[in-house]
């Protein structure tokens, strides 16, 4: 049994041509030490991730999902341009190989990068993986501090200036995230009108100290060490990443953690192992990146409230795809669940109910 993450059989309908994928492998990389193999990465919601073997080259596609898109959303390029400026300063990142924008391939730009094989923690710790409870506080430990060694770069000296702009960077996140829900709203979800309104309301002024932000960081996107699994070797899924206020990011990363302690409803969103004994909660998470950072959280409601409006807007865009029966993928239909039950908990937090 391994402990280490394994891609599986193609999910149908989300099929790649193996052997247009063989020619452009083969120009781009200057030849294939074997024929193409491919396989699927079955977890994750957004873009479409494929494990690609050829002899002993290991490699993983990224493209985007099939059926409607936001306009804005599943920018490959973007995705790769990142990759190739972080990974010489921050090599916790893939190292980008090859990116195309040529459509007859496989009807979508795509990149490929290098596979960082280790362990990624999902709802549950993987069968035969323990993790201590001084263990379990040590990874939390390294988590919050790759994330604020991200946030301190300094990203216009590696080429990442023009990346994003962080002025104004808060309000068009709430304006924008607010008109992605309402263009994906289906029936039989929330309207969040309150919530969208309580964020305008509360909208914090520009942060003095923009960086490089992620903007999906947890644990299953952490690529861990089998021999540690308290080291992070890894981190994935970039598609989101810009230039702007790092609580905005640490935010998303809280709106993902369920502490102990958190009701029913909560524990029903649950999607990492943050339960266990010695895993750091919420408010001590918060507490370590303003102590690392030196940054003040003291308005730390309002991005925790917008992390978890943010993940509904996420969540409903992907809900919508199969409530309008552009996607097969039977995980989804859960999603319709999950964005009332983060309606409620953005709700509480704006009553008082903290993080």
């Amino acid at each position: 049994m391994t402990i280490t993450d394994q891609a599986t059989a193609i999910r149908e309908g989300e099929e790649l041509d193996v052997a247009a994928v063989t020619a452009f492998l083969g120009d781009a990389l200057g030849g294939l030490d074997g024929p193409l193999e491919i396989r699927q990465y079955p977890s994750g919601f957004s873009n479409l991730t494929y494990a690609v073997r050829a002899g002993k080259q290991e490699m993983v596609l990224r493209r985007p999902p099939f059926g409607k898109k936001a306009r804005t959303a599943h920018d490959m390029g973007r995705e790769f341009k990142i990759l190739s400026a972080l990974y010489p300063v921050f090599p916790y990142c893939p190292k980008p190989l090859a990116y195309t924008e040529d459509e007859s391939i496989m009807g979508c730009s795509f990149y490929v990068m290098e596979k960082i094989s280790g362990v990624i923690l999902r709802k549950d710790l993987p069968p035969g993986l323990s993790l201590g409870p001084k263990d379990a506080r040590r990874l939390c430990e390294n988590m919050i501090d790759l994330q604020q060694r991200l946030h301190a770069l300094d990203y216009a000296s590696i080429g990442l200036a023009d990346f994003g702009k962080p002025e104004g960077y808060v309000k068009r996140q709430v304006e924008g995230w607010s008109r992605r829900y309402r263009d994906a709203r289906t029936p039989d979800v929330p309207d969040f009108e309150d919530v969208m309104a309580w964020l305008d309301r509360h909208q914090p002024p520009d942060t003095p100290r923009p960086g490089i932000i992620h903007n999906d960081y947890k644990f299953d996107n952490m690529v861990l060490n089998p021999e540690d699994p308290t080291a992070i070797i890894g981190i994935l899924d970039w598609e989101m990443a810009t230039i702007g206020d790092p609580l905005m990011d640490l935010g998303a990363s809280i709106s993902y953690w369920v502490d102990r302690d958190d009701p029913q409803e909560a524990q029903l969103m649950r999607m990492m192992p943050s339960i266990i004994d010695g895993m750091m909660t919420r408010k001590e998470l918060v507490a370590l990146y303003a102590e690392k950072s030196g940054i003040d959280v003291g308005n730390f409601d309002f991005y925790f409230a917008f992390g978890l409006f943010r993940l509904a807007v996420i969540a409903q865009q992907i809900y919508y795809r199969f409530y309008h029966g552009q996607t097969k993928d039977k995980r989804f239909i859960q999603l319709g669940f999950a964005v009332g039950l983060l309606d409620t908990r953005a709700r509480m937090v704006m009553d008082g109910g903290g993080f």
